[in-house]
């Protein structure tokens, strides 16, 4: 069996780039191919330090830097990969991979994030926060869109099956493309975080990239105003760190970048994560339970399905139910009155329902069984 993954683009190592490392260790001799490839030569290890066959925009002006600004050519440049060789096809995409052409003795597989978010029901927020609500500049956007929007739904015959990495992306899927899916759960590392033994610290923690949809504005707001007398501690960096700076009263400590080191630190001392963005799945408050820490989250998206709530056994935390400073501030002071109920060593338990070696194993299964159905019926 012939096998070729194909990846949007590869210019970092973030939730998508666990993916694929675990789909690659899965099929080590698969090809790879992916729009950009801008990986330097000591980021190339979760690859497989494998070849990449990249698309006509990789030689493009500006391309390393600026490679979301060719997203209009996406479509056209996925559909020149020749693929006619392989067996078997797995899409690892958000945006355009599942847009590669293949053929009826060919089984395409998509390992899908979300249908494209920003062409979709994120569109507006994504015009609003580029500055593209209005004038020419926004009209050439909105057009733009609704192109990609036209393009997306056509790609959609060419995938036999779909895997939705949560029940929450499936409803997406089930929404915009009136796809069946089946959800398998990203990998988390939960070997990378240990729980401490000693007894919490007196802070709060929450850790990601600053820009708009993580709402750590809200976090740092509602703690400055509503929680004065409660410690928070911050760590990232991002657009919106000098916005955010600027919300933060002196119980809140912002600490920027900080090694992973750090960052595990952290998360094993705190009496519990503050989690407020609604997100496709959402590592971070698992890396927090694995790490023997509650998380206080936003319920909606993914962390309804990675977070024990109080209405089950063994809860790993608790929800709020909308993005603002009053119901996370009253989260909060439920968490201070109930948060005895959460012991690290069902938050950690829970964590490791999802560790890579249960991602690896789920996708291998399903793999292998789909396309011996699919070698049947041909």
């Amino acid at each position: 069996m012939k096998v070729a993954f194909v990846h949007d683009w590869l210019v970092t190592y973030a939730g998508a780039e666990r993916v694929l490392e675990q789909m690659l260790k899965v099929f080590p001799d698969a090809d790879l191919f992916s729009m950009v490839d801008f990986l330097s030569e000591t980021e190339r290890d979760f690859i497989l330090n494998k070849p990449v066959k990249t698309s006509f925009i990789q030689k493009w002006p500006k391309a390393k830097t600026k490679y979301r600004s060719y997203l209009p050519l996406m479509p056209l440049a996925v559909e020149q990969f020749d693929l006619s060789s392989y067996d078997l096809v797995i899409s690892s995409s958000h945006a355009v991979a599942k847009g590669v052409i293949t053929g009826p003795d060919q089984l395409h597989i998509c390992m899908c994030y979300s249908p494209i978010r920003y062409a979709w029901d994120l569109q507006h927020q994504y015009l609003r926060e580029s500055g593209l609500g209005k004038g020419l500049k926004g009209w050439l956007a909105k057009w733009l869109l609704h192109k990609i929007r036209l393009w997306d739904l056509r790609t959609v015959n060419g995938v036999d099956k779909f895997i939705a990495i949560s029940d929450f992306i499936g409803r997406r899927i089930n929404k915009i493309y009136r796809r069946d899916s089946v959800t398998i759960y990203p990998p988390v590392y939960v070997d990378d975080f240990v729980a401490t033994d000693v007894t919490k610290e007196d802070f709060y923690f929450t850790s990601s990239r600053m820009v708009p949809y993580k709402k750590i504005d809200l976090i740092v707001e509602t703690f400055s105003k509503k929680l004065p007398d409660k410690k928070l501690v911050v760590i990232g960096d991002g657009p919106d760190f000098k916005k955010i700076r600027a919300l933060a009263g002196d119980n809140v400590i912002l600490l920027g970048y900080q090694k992973f080191d750090v960052l595990k630190d952290h998360l094993a001392k705190a009496k519990a994560f503050i989690f407020a963005a609604e997100e496709d799945f959402g590592i971070a408050p698992l890396e927090a339970q694995a790490s023997g820490t509650p998380v206080i989250a936003f319920g909606k998206g993914g962390a309804l399905e990675t977070i024990v709530g109080f209405d089950f056994d063994k809860p790993t935390g608790l929800f709020f139910k909308e993005q603002s400073l009053d119901a996370l501030a009253q989260a909060v002071e439920n968490f201070e009155a109930e948060g005895h109920k959460i012991q690290p060593e069902h938050c950690v338990g829970n964590a490791r329902h999802f560790s890579d070696e249960r991602f690896r194993q789920e996708f291998k299964d399903f793999v292998e069984q789909e396309y011996k159905e699919w070698k049947e019926n041909l």
